[in-house]
């Protein structure tokens, strides 16, 4: 089972919008060249220093992960090593797969997520909010499952209890590894997490039901509210099989809220905004993030549980034009449409370079 080490690595690529409908090839004026040697998988974009412009880390395959910060003035910078999200605790590349992005212990910053080859765990890294991350995999409970090769994952609220769970999809890469008995299957079950609220996870696996023990060689990995009902569903791409359909059958009492962003100065759809819901004393921060998971592109409709409060304080929205705006009076348990521009404006802070 031979991996990529001594096969050529290909150049991470940048292209620039226009705007007119073309693109503009900026990998070198955007110095994205400059990380060379990388075999790159998965892209997640984040905001991860929160300085108002999105950053892009990559989970790569037996090579230390990429974490392009973006300097502001169109050029990229990997800080992966500096930050601590290259390597896992012990200073070891990984062989990278699936990446997701979330605020997984309350803290109001965004966490990275990533799957990794089997004899190996997945990586949580913890956002520290300094710029900085710390490997957090063993102290929030998901050093056990080492057999599996991980791929697709997200992290999703799956019963609305505002601390978001997380999905990952397994499947081996070679079949050969069911007849030689190699102490993995090519065949895998799914695995999930639910976050306990506490900065720990518990592998609810065997009690989430056959769309989680089902085994395929599973890969992509999309979530979505296809039912516009609050109840967060997958969509689940396998190897030499249909893809799987993953429907959430619990009606649970929580209460949620999705938001769609409509783009007036910035993007159409609103991607790169930084939404921060205050409910009561918690504070719950997300992204309108295109892409993620592992070559998957999921709702781009915000989802927030909201747990048993019953009224939203605020939701307050950065756009990516640099406009920061507050709403209120949001309804709850429905999706709400929300154009830049018919908020409350926020001041923003005089340090922010962008706004």
């Amino acid at each position: 089972m031979c991996g990529p080490r001594g096969l050529p690595a290909a150049p991470n690529l940048l292209y620039r919008n226009r705007g007119d409908g073309r693109f503009e090839d900026v990998t070198a004026k955007a110095k994205f060249d400059q990380a060379a040697g990388y075999y790159a998988l998965s892209v997640s974009t984040l905001d991860f220093d929160e300085d108002g412009w999105p950053d892009i880390y990559i989970a790569c395959d037996s090579t230390p992960s990429i974490l392009y910060r973006n300097n502001g003035d169109g050029t990229f910078t990997d800080v992966a090593i500096l930050a601590g999200a290259a390597v896992n605790e012990d200073g070891r590349e990984q062989a990278g797969m699936g990446s997701t992005v979330g605020d997984y212990d309350g803290d109001g910053h965004l966490d990275i997520f990533k799957t990794n080859f089997s004899d190996d765990t997945s990586t949580l890294y913890r956002n520290n909010g300094d710029g900085t991350f710390s490997d957090l995999t063993f102290p929030a409970g998901m050093g056990l499952n080492t057999q599996y090769l991980g791929w697709g994952t997200m992290f999703l609220d799956f019963d609305n209890d505002t601390w978001p769970d997380l999905l990952l999809i397994n499947g081996h890469v070679y079949p050969e590894v069911d007849i030689h008995k190699l102490g993995s299957s090519y065949h895998q079950p799914r695995v999930l997490y639910h976050n306990n609220g506490d900065g720990t996870f518990t592998d609810i696996s065997q009690a989430a039901g056959p769309g989680i023990s089902a085994e395929r060689s599973g890969r992509g990995l999309a979530v979505g509210d296809l039912w516009n009902d609050g109840r967060l569903s997958a969509v689940v791409s396998n190897m030499n099989a249909p893809p799987s359909l993953l429907v959430n059958q619990v009606r649970y009492q929580n209460h949620w809220v999705g938001i769609k962003t409509v783009g007036t100065e910035s993007n159409r759809s609103g991607i790169g905004a930084r939404l921060t819901l205050q409910v009561g004393a918690r504070t719950l921060v997300d992204e309108v993030r295109s892409g993620s998971s592992y070559n998957s592109s999921s709702d781009l409709r915000v989802h927030f549980g909201l747990g048993s409060a019953t009224k939203i304080d605020y939701l307050q929205i950065r756009w990516p034009s640099g406009l920061t705006e507050r709403f209120f009076d949001l309804p709850l348990d429905t999706i709400v449409t929300l154009k830049e521009g018919t908020g409350k404006a926020v001041q923003t802070p005089p340090d922010n370079p962008k706004q």
